[in-house]
């Protein structure tokens, strides 16, 4: 049973929703809780429609409903993830769908920054802010994408499963996948990994080819160096051994870090590479300056 203040936002909820304005294209979202009446208890609905974007909730008061539409029809099996900035404060957030509450977020949980993915078809998030005498210092902000939960290495990244993340071995058809669709795809070695929060470990690792990247992850060491040098996060219980050999690294981009996928052994793709291409599979071409065409492979 739903607690009477609960139950309260969630009837605003389904009473707004009659009412709610539209906004097309809209990736971000920035309001003030100053712009409520301070007699009304109304919620504002949000309407966000891009893969990734941003909500920045000034003097929170009252409560606001996030919902995620995007403009292209999504695939079947998209999470939802968000990240609270450190600063963030002064919000419960929640997952609501038809009346019944999640909890996603507690107040107190925004300063450790974690990750929260949920199935894009849960729900809405339903974000209430926490009475305050004082809030003037108060700020709700989050960071949110649209990752998918199938793929090369997916099965990596820890928040999507977070009681079954897998450090099983790809397929061939992973691979050979993960090298042209991956945020980033290179060739390299392992560096020491330091403890990280939440299980996770960044490791170090340089790379001495590189043939696509998204965000500039790893940066060039120079005319001399010939290499790119970067930081990867692994789940701390797959963990990985400095100076084990070269692997062939892919990987994706989420907030900013760059997460390891499919990483065979270098000279194990390499022979994998030239039987796709005898066998007509036809992977995205590898040129020898390190690019990657935007060729995908064919069925």
């Amino acid at each position: 049973m739903l607690r009477p203040w609960v139950a309260h936002w969630v009837a605003a909820v389904l009473a707004c929703r009659a009412v709610a304005q539209y906004s097309s294209d809209q990736c971000s979202w920035r309001g003030s809780g100053l712009s409520h009446e301070a007699h009304r208890r109304d919620v504002e609905q949000v309407y966000l429609r891009c893969s990734e974007g941003s909500l920045e909730w000034l003097y929170p008061t009252g409560a606001i409903i996030v919902n995620l539409r995007p403009n292209t029809e999504p695939p079947s099996g998209l999470h939802v993830c968000i990240k609270p900035h450190v600063h963030s404060q002064g919000s419960h957030v929640y997952l609501e769908r038809a009346g019944d509450l999640r909890l996603l977020l507690a107040d107190q949980d925004h300063a450790r920054g974690e990750v929260r993915c949920f199935m894009l078809g849960e729900g809405a998030l339903f974000v209430e802010a926490v009475p305050q005498t004082d809030i003037s210092r108060r700020i709700t902000a989050f960071q949110y994408e649209l990752v998918p939960s199938r793929g090369p290495g997916a099965h990596m990244y820890p928040y999507l499963h977070p009681a079954s993340a897998a450090c099983k071995p790809c397929s061939d058809e992973e691979v050979l996948m993960a090298v042209c669709t991956s945020d980033f795809a290179g060739s390299g070695v392992f560096g020491g990994a330091a403890p990280g929060p939440d299980e996770r470990s960044p490791t170090a690792v340089t790379l001495t080819r590189l043939f696509h990247q998204k965000s500039r992850i790893f940066s060039w060491g120079g005319a001399r160096g010939r290499r790119w040098s970067g930081r990867v996060f692994v789940p701390e219980r797959c963990g990985v051994r400095q100076g084990d050999g070269e692997f062939l690294l892919t990987g994706s981009v989420h907030f900013g870090e760059a997460w390891l996928g499919c990483a065979p052994r270098y000279k194990d793709f390499q022979n994998l590479y030239v039987r796709a291409q005898q066998a007509g599979a036809n992977p995205c071409q590898i040129d020898t300056s390190g690019e990657i065409s935007a060729q995908r492979l064919v069925e």
